[in-house]
């Protein structure tokens, strides 16, 4: 998953994230947590290598406000470009709207704990979930924001934690969804589905930054 960045600061590894340019990277807007820099091009964050880029410029959708009511993304402009290899490449942005295909099996990934209350894990770590139709998902978030996608966690015990905020939500190769919220970060016992905010929704916001 050479699109894959950690978000650090001095206190270690912060969020995901996931290179959609030479020079940006897509993460989750709660993630804004202070300073902090991206390492590219890492698998095991213990082990030495991995390339740092700093931070130039944050850019929020202008109507965020928290983690629940939904616009949760953030993109980082990086004051150098990345060198593609084969550890450091950029993953696609969906070019039309996804049809949600109920119980379709995507992938989810991220350096985030294993269990609730646990530590962020040193490997990156992947796992499948299957996608919840928004009507199935309501049951569950009464209050759910627009503009977002479930997938994972209830009624199963695979999905994300914390840890794993701002990294994709990857459906047959292109990144669909970004790492949003679930309950009180219950991760073992998920009685809720998992949160995505969806990318297609915010395209044109994101196309304006990076390619204006």
């Amino acid at each position: 998953m050479p699109y894959m960045v950690s978000l650090k600061n001095h206190s270690g590894h912060l969020c995901g994230g996931f290179l959609v340019s030479e020079d940006f990277v897509l993460t989750a807007a709660h993630c804004d947590l202070g300073p902090m820099w991206v390492v590219l091009g890492i698998h095991n964050l213990k082990r030495l290598g991995g390339k740092i880029r700093y931070i130039e410029k944050e850019y929020k959708p202008t109507q965020y406000d928290n983690v629940g009511t939904g616009k949760d993304l953030m993109l980082l402009k990086l004051t150098e470009k990345a060198e593609m290899d084969n550890s450091i490449q950029t993953i696609p942005l969906p070019s039309s709207e996804m049809n949600i295909q109920e119980n379709k099996q995507c992938r989810v990934a991220g350096w985030g704990s294993t269990s609730t209350g646990g530590k962020s894990v040193d490997k990156l770590r992947a796992v499948n979930v299957s996608l919840m139709k928004r009507h199935e998902c309501e049951k569950k978030w009464p209050n759910l924001p627009l503009n977002v996608i479930c997938a994972g966690g209830y009624p199963t015990k695979q999905g994300f934690c914390q840890g794993d905020s701002g990294g994709p939500l990857v459906c047959d190769g292109i990144a669909v969804g970004v790492v949003s919220f679930n309950n009180g970060g219950n991760c073992s016992y998920p009685d809720v589905p998992n949160v995505y905010t969806d990318i297609f929704k915010y395209l044109p916001w994101i196309n304006s930054i990076i390619s204006p």
